[in-house]
């Protein structure tokens, strides 16, 4: 799907705004993290550790990309999946890469295998405060975002999330989750989005029956509903429900919502629900699981 408000440019190599790219890396690397004055200690702690590499299980480890050929490895992966795997059908010439101007503004997150440093998971962060340079959020090409793109504090948008089909155990999602959580703690992230995937099509009634079931169980306040800029054509017949995609139901355990009805995207193959999870809404046993302290 075309974004919309994109930053002019034309080329989609995910390497236009190189520089700029590997400015934002090391600026969110390397800048100071403030530490709260209240007496707890587990946020300076964290501060002080500032861990980048995150060891995820003996065989797997977290970090934010911070070359060109790792971003490379993390648009390849995202390829195999989506395209070669899935089917996706993105408008472009095929380069044997996923990739589109907004990578050049994102952080990208990766989990290797130690032993050989194949990446096996990937996915993408916007920061609120990089996105105007890259037209705004991602999902603005798929919603109308509403209050959504005024949220008080800092937003951190995740997409484009993927793991190699030989490593869906449940291991290599922890460890994105991991790193996702030592981000949003270090930064100050007050709410984090991105648009969740449901495989869908016009015929299938059981992923018409999945939404019916997400939005009478886990829907937003009104105030951050949204509106797909390409809505799902109506259901035909009677509807069934089948289990929720692994990573949207991580998201719904952390607390999050959906936000509204799907936007249909024909070339992916899936129908995308905005999901919205604001921090302060994780249960802490969560945040002891993935920051490996508790926080408060």
């Amino acid at each position: 799907m075309k974004p919309v408000g994109m930053a002019p440019d034309t080329r989609t190599d995910g390497f236009t705004h190189r520089s700029l790219a590997l400015h934002h890396i090391a600026t969110f690397r390397s800048q100071t993290i403030p530490v709260h004055e209240s007496g707890n200690t587990t946020m300076a702690h964290l501060a002080e550790q500032h861990p980048w590499i995150v060891p995820a299980c003996p065989a797997l480890t977290t970090e934010l990309a911070s070359t060109p050929s790792a971003v490379f490895a993390c648009q390849r992966l995202r390829h195999q999946v989506f395209m070669e795997e899935l089917g996706a059908r993105p408008s472009g010439a095929d380069q044997g890469i996923d990739a589109d101007v907004y990578d050049a503004f994102c952080h990208h997150l990766l989990v290797r295998l130690i032993d050989t440093e194949e990446v096996v998971a990937t996915t993408r962060i916007l920061m609120s405060d990089v996105a105007p340079l890259a037209g705004g959020f991602y999902s603005k090409g798929e919603f109308e975002l509403g209050a959504l793109e005024t949220l008080p504090g800092r937003v951190m948008e995740v997409g484009r999330t993927c793991v190699r089909h030989d490593h869906r155990n449940g291991a290599a999602i922890q460890a994105l989750w991991t790193g996702l959580a030592r981000i949003m703690i270090e930064r100050r992230v007050a709410y984090m989005m991105g648009c969740a995937s449901i495989p869908f099509t016009p015929q299938d009634t059981s992923a018409y029956g999945l939404i019916s079931h997400l939005l009478a169980n886990h829907r937003a306040p009104e105030t951050f509903t949204v509106r797909p800029r390409r809505p799902i054509p109506p259901v035909v017949g009677n509807t069934v429900t089948r289990p929720a995609p692994p990573l949207l139901k991580a998201y719904l355990r952390l607390g999050a919502w959906i936000c509204g009805e799907p936007c249909w995207d024909p070339d992916f193959g899936v129908a995308d629900v905005l999901v919205l999870l604001d921090v302060r809404r994780i249960p802490q046993r969560y945040l002891r699981h993935f920051a490996r302290e508790p926080v408060s």
